[in-house]
Formats: C-alpha cells, sequence, structure tokens
C-alpha cells in the first residue's frame, strides 16, 4: 500500500467526526474515508450512507481487522483516546487521534511506548496547525514583524450545559480546560517557540457536574508571558493576540475557522490606539479538516513527521496537568519534562 490515498476508517460517530472532519477528509488530495464504526451498527450504517463511506462496522474490533484500513482517526470521548489509539496500533494502523490527547501525561506516555513497539505513526488532531492563516501568523512572528513577541491573550469560550454531554463529564475528562484550553496552550507553545518555564491557573468548577467552567492561566515563557481564559458556560467567542516590543497580531477566528469563507488577520504597528496601524490580511477559504487529513496522510505516504507528534501532544498534556495543580494549590507549577 505505498500509492494513492491512504484507507482511512473511523472510529464512532461523535459530531466532531461527522460534521467537520469527515467531510473536510473527503475534500482532501490524498485521505479516503473507507470505513465508519460505532457500537450500534444502525448508527454507522446511517452515517455511512449520509456520508458516503463504503463501508459500515457494528464494532470497533470490526474496523480494526479490516485490512484494507490503512489508518484511524480517533474521536472517541476523551476517556477512551488512549485505549483505542493502541489497539489500533497493535492492529498496524496509524493513528490520528482527538485532542486532548489522554487524560494524564502518564497515560500519554503509554501511547508513546505502543508508537515505537507497533511502529506506526501516531499524532494529535490540532487542525488549526495546517491552518494558513496560523502558518502565516508564525512567519511574521518569526520574521520580526512584531519586533520581539512578549506577550500572547487568548480567549476561548462557548456555552453548554447539557448533563449528557461529554464535555460535562468529569470521568470522561470533561471541562474547558481540557476541551478548548488546549489551544491557546499549544498556540503559545507553537508561537514562542518554547516550554513554559511554569504556570498558574485558576479555575471554578460547575457544582453540578464537578467539571471546570471557567479557567484563566497564565504561562512563563523564556521570552514573555501568556494568558488565556477558557470557558463552557460563556458567550461563545474566541480570540488570540499577539502583542510584540513594535506591534500586534490578531487571529479574529483562531481555531473554529469557517470553510467556506475567508479568514482574517490583522497585523498592528501600534501608530495608535485607535487602529490607524492596522492592516488586514486575508487568507483565502481553505478547510482545515482537509489539511490536516491530507497532511498526516502525506506523512504516511512519505515517511515523514505528523504535524501534531505524539511528544508535542505529551507536552501540551504536561502544561495542562500543571495549571489544574496550580489551580488546586494556589501556587506556581513546573509543567513536567518529557
Amino acid at each position: 500500500m505505498s500509492e494513492g490515498r491512504v484507507k482511512w476508517g473511523v472510529l464512532g460517530v461523535a459530531s466532531i467526526a461527522t460534521r467537520k472532519v469527515i467531510p473536510g477528509m473527503q475534500k482532501g488530495a490524498r485521505s479516503e474515508v473507507a470505513a465508519i464504526a460505532s457500537r450500534d451498527a444502525r448508527k454507522a450504517e446511517d452515517a455511512a450512507h449520509k456520508l458516503g463511506i463504503a463501508k459500515a462496522y457494528g464494532s470497533y474490533e470490526e474496523l480494526l481487522e479490516d485490512p484494507e484500513i490503512e489508518a484511524i482517526y480517533n474521536p472517541l470521548p476523551n476517556h477512551l483516546h488512549v485505549p483505542w489509539s493502541i489497539k489500533a496500533a497493535e492492529a498496524g494502523k496509524h493513528v490520528l487521534c482527538e485532542k486532548p490527547l489522554s487524560l494524564s501525561v502518564a497515560e500519554g506516555r503509554t501511547l508513546l511506548e505502543a508508537r515505537d513497539r507497533c511502529g506506526v505513526k501516531i499524532g494529535e488532531a490540532f487542525m488549526v496547525k495546517a491552518h494558513p492563516q496560523w502558518v502565516r501568523t508564525q512567519d511574521l512572528i518569526r520574521h520580526g514583524v512584531i519586533g520581539e513577541l512578549r506577550s500572547i491573550m487568548g480567549a476561548f469560550s462557548y456555552f453548554n450545559r447539557d448533563p449528557q454531554n461529554v464535555r460535562n463529564r468529569a470521568e470522561w475528562g470533561g471541562g474547558g480546560l481540557m476541551d478548548i484550553g488546549c489551544y491557546p496552550i499549544l498556540a503559545s507553545r507553537w508561537m514562542f517557540g518554547a516550554e513554559p518555564l511554569c504556570v498558574s491557573g485558576i479555575a471554578e468548577k460547575d457544582p453540578e457536574f464537578g467539571v471546570d467552567r471557567l479557567t484563566s492561566a497564565m504561562m512563563e515563557f523564556p521570552s514573555g508571558l501568556a494568558v488565556f481564559t477558557c470557558s463552557t458556560q460563556m458567550v461563545p467567542y474566541q480570540r488570540m493576540q499577539f502583542l510584540g516590543t513594535k506591534g500586534r497580531i490578531e487571529i479574529e477566528i483562531p481555531f473554529n475557522a469557517p470553510n467556506d469563507r475567508p479568514t482574517r488577520i490583522f497585523i498592528d504597528d501600534g501608530r495608535d490606539v485607535f487602529g490607524g496601524g492596522i492592516r488586514t490580511e486575508t487568507i483565502p477559504i481553505c478547510d482545515q479538516y482537509a489539511l490536516q487529513g491530507d497532511a498526516f496522510s502525506r506523512a504516511i505516504r512519505e515517511g515523514g513527521e505528523v504535524p501534531v507528534p505524539l511528544e508535542d501532544a505529551i507536552s501540551n498534556m504536561a502544561v495542562i496537568e500543571a495549571i489544574f495543580q496550580a489551580a488546586e494549590s494556589g501556587r506556581w507549577v513546573q509543567p513536567e519534562k518529557l
């Protein structure tokens, strides 16, 4: 299986998979979604019919046994990410696993061991890594357009109090920091090009669900600071700003970038506080899920690195873990190093 599109199988019929990732991958040039599985055969068949997928399986095991499937996309609830990714690796399949990769650094390390033992590629599905607006932002920062990057500020929120939703189940790794706080953490580590030295955090928990519904954190990097707030019970909003010694970059829709209209980044030279120095760069329409799938498929075919390798995913988890510890203790915490 060294030529043509990579044949993908999908574990489960999660909303993120059926609404965004699968339709995106189907637009790609290197990926073919060839099968989908659910513990409910009818759900798998319905999803396969609606999405034009050739095969539907009534169990995850059946999908993993299909010799034609080369790679697995795992969008299962957070607590099932590592167990089923390990099973996929042991079946000889490459794995693209939804974020957050694991529930802890320790659990993430077990996936690292499985990857090396089975000789497959495993990566985390941070689709923003593939979006041109982020690639462009990193390029502008690297070339000193805003001087030296000193501060990153982020906000990401939505409102969801559905008790049945997996994001509100503490035992399944729910809560704001795991679900969406992971994005500004990834973005800050990426744009600073370094790991945080230490972090602090404050988390407010939902009294009924026991998950964090409002979390703010600060991360100290060798060359600056990053702060963000995330919430699962606030007005839907998202924004990322990067402030340097000479200018500022703002990404308008950083995480849920639309696939049907252009996106924009604002570059401010700081000449006044009224926006007189702002110029807008418009990024052409694209689908970040298509780009993510193709980048992973290219790594499979050509032997390169996947967009978000396990080492990076575990480092991101180490920061999440440290923020939780800081919120509990009221002290600054150093993230665990790989």
